[in-house]
């Protein structure tokens, strides 16, 4: 979900632009395949100094894009979707720090996906675009990061998803950031995440309009599969406590109507954001991200021992995590900071009483962007001396 819109316009990154790395050189996947004449769409917010030390990469989760903060000048209403931490006396201060966001491989925001040409075929990739995984996005934002020019980050942050790609980064370019802040995360999904993924999932490639996942030859799209994996999904992002804050068993006219139409709120509420996810996602590009999701599993190669898969960590580590997230639970926060405990890394744990569920990270709670602040004023204290 996007940030609140800019409220104080001094305290907003104003208007910005996309912009568009291109790379020549194959990116190998770990599925096997590789991406070569790839694009990657970013955007910058703040100034990189002069000893390039201030930069700082945020990864974005599942839905969202290279447009973290700041807005459009032809559409001021498209807010950053993290608008709220990022920007001139936010949480992540745009006056000491330089901002990258960086849109995905496989996403639909501009860099190349399943909507982009196959130079291999001249044919929109479609359903023949690879796989991808977690540690494929890193290793493009580390070439991303070359061709800025800088070869190490101040910190490297996420949430869900995005935390995902921090938590990688420090385990996979240890030495190429100084902090990594992991947010609402997991070392690896649980079989109940996993599980709603695939419905998810089942949704969309049984749409009668899949076709494959070559829908765009026929000028069509899977809409109302996506519009239900969308409704599943939002289902996780909030604990039951909101949700019945927000809906409770309101009826929209007071009383049942005895129909199959939407009469509770929550029913609204739900098919109005897979109705508006429909129009600007595109399905192949959710079914690539929920399995990149299901793949993410740094312990699965050292034995189902954590701990080993993050023995080459340095970076300082801030894990925060939230009562109520049900989807990605404190507890699996916790195994993340055992594990790095274990190998007497650097961490700091933050586990914030919020009502909101998995959805916390992109809100507005004092106690935790003042926590978010403080570790910047640390990160930006190191970079002082």
């Amino acid at each position: 979900m996007a940030a609140d819109k800019i409220q104080d316009p001094s305290r907003s990154v104003g208007v910005v632009t996309p912009q568009v790395a291109r790379f020549a050189a194959p990116l190998a996947l770990r599925c096997g395949a590789s991406l070569r004449d790839y694009e990657l769409v970013y955007e910058t917010y703040g100034t990189l100094n002069a000893d390039r030390s201030n930069a700082v990469l945020v990864c974005h989760a599942l839905n969202a894009s290279h447009h973290v903060a700041g807005h459009y000048a032809d559409d001021p209403a498209n807010t950053g979707w993290w608008d709220n931490m990022i920007g001139p006396g936010k949480p992540l201060d745009t006056r000491r720090f330089f901002v990258i966001g960086v849109n995905n491989i496989g996403g639909c925001h501009g860099s190349t996906g399943p909507l982009s040409i196959n130079p291999d075929t001249g044919r929109v990739w479609g359903g023949e675009f690879p796989v991808v995984t977690v540690e494929d996005w890193v290793d493009a934002q580390a070439r991303l990061a070359d061709h800025l020019g800088i070869q190490q980050f101040a910190a490297v942050m996420g949430g869900s998803l995005g935390a995902m790609q921090a938590l990688a980064w420090s385990a996979r370019y240890p030495q190429r950031l100084r902090h990594s802040i992991v947010i609402a995360c997991a070392p690896n999904l649980s079989a109940q995440n996993i599980a709603f993924n695939e419905v998810a999932r089942q949704a969309i490639i049984t749409d009668p309009d899949f076709n494959d996942g070559n829908y765009r030859a026929l000028n069509t799209a899977p809409k109302r599969g996506l519009r239900v994996a969308r409704m599943v999904g939002h289902i996780t992002y909030l604990s039951d406590d909101e949700m019945a804050n927000k809906f409770g068993r309101q009826l929209k006219n007071g009383k049942p109507g005895y129909t199959f139409d939407t009469e509770f709120q929550i029913e609204s509420y739900l098919r109005h954001q897979g109705n508006k996810f429909a129009d600007y996602f595109d399905a192949n590009t959710y079914l690539r991200i929920t399995k990149a999701l299901d793949y993410f599993d740094p312990a699965l190669e050292h034995g189902g021992d954590l701990a080993k898969a993050l023995q080459s960590v340095v970076a300082g580590m801030l894990v925060v995590s939230f009562t109520t997230d049900w989807r990605f639970s404190p507890e699996r926060s916790r195994e993340i900071v055992h594990a790095l405990i274990k190998n007497r890394a650097p961490v700091t744990y933050a586990e914030i009483d919020a009502p909101h569920g998995h959805d916390a990270f992109l809100l507005d709670d004092a106690r935790y962007h003042r926590l978010v602040a403080a570790y910047f004023e640390r990160v930006h204290g190191e970079i002082a001396r």
